[in-house]
C-alpha cells in the first residue's frame, strides 16, 4: 500500500485580507471618534499594510478596529506583524507585515513537535516554506493533524494536499 501525506503550510487568504481593509477603510470613514484626524489604511504590497492617523492614539485605535475586522473574518492575528508607531511629519504610521509561509526555524520546531509527541511511522520533509508528512496510516495522519491544531504554535497551519 501506498504511503498516505498532506502538507502543512501557513498561507494568508488575501481575499480577506482585503475584505478586512475595505470594512477597516469604512468603519474609519463612518466613526464619529475618528472624524478629522485623517485616519486611513493602505495596502502598501501582498505582505504589508500601513495605518496613518493624526495622533498615536488614533492610530493603534485603527490598528484594533482592523484586527476587529480580521478576527471576524476567520483570519488569525497571527500573521500580523505590527510595528510601533512612528511619527511622519505631522501624522502617525504603523506598519503591519502580514507573515506567510513557514520558516526553517519554525519548520524544524514542528518536526521536533511531531517526532516527540506523534506516532513512530510519520515522516517529516521540509520543502521551501512548506512540511510534507507521510504515513501509511491515515490515522496517523489524522492524529499528527490534530496534535498540530492543539499546540501552541506562533504562525497559523493549514492542511493541504491530502492524499
Amino acid at each position: 500500500m501506498a504511503d498516505s501525506s498532506f502538507d502543512i503550510v501557513s498561507k494568508l487568504d488575501q481575499q480577506e485580507i482585503d475584505n478586512a481593509i475595505n470594512q477597516t477603510s469604512k468603519e474609519l470613514a463612518q466613526r464619529f471618534d475618528f472624524k478629522n484626524t485623517g485616519a486611513e489604511i493602505e495596502r502598501k504590497s501582498e505582505k504589508s499594510v500601513e495605518l496613518v492617523a493624526g495622533t498615536e492614539e488614533r492610530v493603534k485605535a485603527a490598528l484594533d478596529v482592523f484586527k476587529e475586522k480580521l478576527v471576524k473574518r476567520t483570519v488569525s492575528l497571527k500573521v500580523l506583524d505590527a510595528q510601533d508607531a512612528r511619527a511622519s511629519g505631522k501624522d502617525y504610521k504603523i506598519l503591519v507585515n502580514l507573515k506567510e509561509g513557514i520558516s526553517q526555524e519554525q519548520a524544524k520546531k514542528l518536526g521536533k513537535l511531531i517526532r516527540d509527541e506523534g506516532p513512530k511511522t510519520v515522516k517529516t520533509q521540509i520543502q521551501g516554506e512548506e512540511m510534507r508528512v507521510t504515513s501509511k496510516s491515515r490515522d496517523d495522519l489524522q492524529e499528527i493533524q490534530q496534535l498540530v491544531k492543539e499546540a501552541d504554535l506562533d504562525f497559523t497551519v493549514q492542511f493541504v494536499n491530502y492524499r
